[in-house]
């Protein structure tokens, strides 16, 4: 069986971060561990509070995952300080982790800053070049390339995808929940520029969106897949999630993280 591992944030109301990622990794049929860099007291309304694991700490979990299982795609979310993007990046490196998706998580849906703003540098100088895909929305994509992005201008996404390849992913994923219309991403993998578009649902329950669909990426490089394949089945993924959320809490609610759709 292949082993994803998500390093991230604990969500404690189960619809994102590390619950939400091993949700997605278990319904790709990979087995999913874990390192925790964070805890918060969150729930559909937003982040109420945030404990961060010390950096010691991390390594200590990277290195007990890693020195017992083989692992073979891995996924980054919150890492809030520029302590713990150092301390991932360092791991990522020792342990020789391939298939890493960076998951640029830096604001909550509600509006509640994940990043400090100087881990910002350490995400792109340390942590960027090891990617073999980061994943940032429209908002995520406009920090990293140190601007406001035009939703609505696909020449300016286009733009800042080949900037931040630039940074050192191989691939770049810009999503573009927060565009008007269909639901569409762009994948660009240093030449070429390939759309990936979905119906908008439109529903409220959106929560863990990114973490979900980052560890379906993960998951799907760790049994295999080409980055394209991979994207491609993932995006299906959190369109079906998303489709059939059961509309839990009183804000925005989760997805459904086991839908019944064909990912072969």
């Amino acid at each position: 069986m292949r082993i994803a591992l998500t390093i991230a944030g604990s969500d404690s109301s189960g619809g994102a971060g590390i619950q939400a990622d091993l949700k997605s990794f278990a319904a790709q049929g990979v087995f999913g561990t874990s390192v925790l860099t964070a805890l918060t007291a969150q729930n559909t309304l937003g982040v109420q509070s945030v404990h961060m694991v010390p950096p010691e700490f991390i390594g200590a979990q990277i290195d007990a995952v890693c020195a017992d299982m083989d692992v073979h795609g891995v996924k980054t979310g919150m890492l809030a300080s520029p302590e713990i993007v150092h301390l991932v990046a360092q791991k990522v490196q020792q342990w020789d982790l391939g298939n890493l998706v960076v998951d640029p998580v830096m604001v909550a849906k509600s509006g509640s800053v994940l990043l400090a703003a100087e881990a910002i540098h350490a995400l792109r100088e340390e942590l960027l070049p090891l990617a073999l895909i980061v994943t940032p929305n429209i908002p995520e994509a406009g920090v990293l390339c140190g601007r406001h992005l035009d939703a609505e201008s696909e020449e300016e996404l286009k733009t800042a995808a080949r900037e931040i390849f630039q940074m050192g992913p191989r691939y770049v994923l810009l999503k573009g929940g927060h565009r008007a219309g269909d639901a569409t991403d762009i994948l660009f993998d240093g030449k070429e520029y390939t759309v990936l578009s979905a119906p908008r649902i439109d529903t409220p329950h959106t929560h863990g969106t990114g973490c979900t669909l980052s560890a379906a990426i993960a998951a799907l490089l760790a049994m295999g897949k080409s980055v394209p394949d991979a994207t491609q089945i993932a995006k299906q993924y959190i369109t079906a999630a998303i489709a059939q959320a059961p509309g839990l809490g009183k804000g925005h609610g989760p997805l459904q993280h086991f839908p019944h759709i064909d990912a072969s």
